[in-house]
């Protein structure tokens, strides 16, 4: 089955051929017409990033304003749309922590009861040994629809995700639909809750606006990262996938080893540095706030289309990070004079080790995360930075109480009227 990006791509080349080939003789159209025929056109790549897919799950949609004359809709113009009612939510929760065993109760009961949706819960949630002691959760247990990581396909089935904990409960929530994602509303019940912009005490006001449409939208860009093996006989032994969609970031480090990361680093085919350190970020906008700004880069708000990639601790002053464009390709893989392997993580998860002849390519995935705002897209992101990260928190300079000498002069003053006065 092909991508929306090469269908787009192909007919691009197909209709450019066909203008073409008025002015071309037999001999000179057969090419096209038999690379028409096989429709394997070459797939061009644009510094611009690939359109997201703006429908959610079964349920939910970007609103279309048909006000406005622009193809690519304004960021902060995003709104949620329902074109049916959302019958089935997927609960988050996070795992082992007493806190937030109340409200999840308290939310899934409501959900059933007031609200009759569907709730999916994973299975390692009804085991938590404090959640089976609840008296409360023994009588709603059994209308759960449970789920396990890994086994069953949770495509289609979801139209609402509601995370209760920190931005974990997010990431893991991205990680569970490598595709299409529905809507997702996440409460601040967690450590940092940078993701996280709903406060739980209202929470039924809150949910019931966002189910009657009520809300705006951050899409938030995802990397989409292909593991590319030289020997197979690795693959065969490998568990965990050679295909996964990221939120935040991807981490290449040098392990355990005592040696120096040596990565070569391409973008678009070609190579543009070798990085020697203890190894490479690559994020997305999201992802900018978390590792990536710990070891140095800019925070970037996650409507900007671009990928970051930061070095961590290079053993060079010269090597910055960099911000590139959202719509090429980078490529990962160890220098051949490399003396040591390296480890890659996805998001903190899915942890796998990188060997000579081995590869890494990412792109920008065309399916974003749909994250619900609390207010709206800039002021979400600007709490979050106050709030967490004490962004530019600092005592105030104090106003000068007599006026001096310098302040009592105007700007019409010139040095040499100062000095006549003198």
């Amino acid at each position: 089955m092909c991508s929306v990006d090469t269908v787009c791509d192909y007919n691009n080349e197909v209709s450019k051929s066909d203008n073409d080939s008025d002015t071309m003789s037999n001999s000179e159209c057969e090419p096209y017409l038999n690379t028409q025929r096989r429709k394997t056109w070459p797939r061009t790549r644009s510094l611009n990033a690939p359109s997201p897919i703006q429908q959610f799950g079964p349920c939910g949609r970007i609103m279309k304003n048909s006000a406005m004359v622009m193809t690519i809709q304004d960021p902060a113009s995003q709104r949620l749309t329902w074109y049916k009612p959302p019958l089935s939510v997927l609960v988050v929760k996070k795992l082992r922590d007493p806190t937030v065993l109340q409200p999840f109760v308290d939310l899934v009961k409501w959900l059933i009861m007031e609200k009759r949706m569907v709730v999916f819960v994973e299975h390692s949630v009804t085991e938590e040994v404090l959640l089976l002691q609840n008296p409360e959760f023994a009588t709603i247990k059994n209308k759960l629809m449970i789920f396990t990581e890994r086994k069953d396909d949770l495509t289609d089935k979801i139209d609402f995700i509601i995370c209760l904990g920190g931005d974990g409960t997010l990431l893991y929530a991205s990680l569970l639909f490598q595709q299409s994602v529905p809507p997702i509303m996440a409460f601040h019940l967690g450590s940092l809750g940078f993701l996280t912009p709903f406060k739980f005490e209202n929470f039924q006001e809150q949910v019931t606006n966002v189910l009657e449409g009520h809300a705006a939208l951050t899409l938030r860009s995802r990397l989409r990262c292909i593991v590319i093996r030289k020997n197979d006989d690795i693959v065969k032994d490998m568990q965990t996938p050679a295909n996964i969609l990221v939120l935040n970031d991807i981490v290449i480090d040098r392990g355990p080893s005592p040696y120096l990361s040596n990565i070569d680093l391409f973008l678009d085919g070609k190579l543009i540095t070798s990085v020697q350190g203890d190894g490479l970020i690559i994020s997305t906008p999201t992802g900018s706030t978390a590792y990536s700004a710990a070891a140095g880069a800019s925070m970037i708000h996650p409507s900007v289309p671009a990928i970051i990639v930061t070095p961590i601790c290079p053993h060079s002053l010269s090597f910055r990070p960099i911000v590139v464009p959202a719509g090429v390709e980078l490529k990962v893989s160890l220098s051949p004079d490399c003396r040591n392997t390296s480890w890659v993580s996805f998001d903190g998860r899915n942890r796998q080790e990188l060997f000579h002849g081995d590869s890494l390519r990412i792109t920008t995935s065309v399916y974003p995360v749909p994250s619900i705002c609390s207010e709206d897209q800039i002021s979400d992101w600007f709490d979050s930075l106050a709030e967490c990260l004490h962004w530019n928190v600092r005592k105030r300079q104090k106003q000068l109480e007599e006026p001096s000498e310098f302040t009592d002069s105007s700007s019409n003053d010139t040095l040499d009227s100062l000095e006549q006065t003198e």
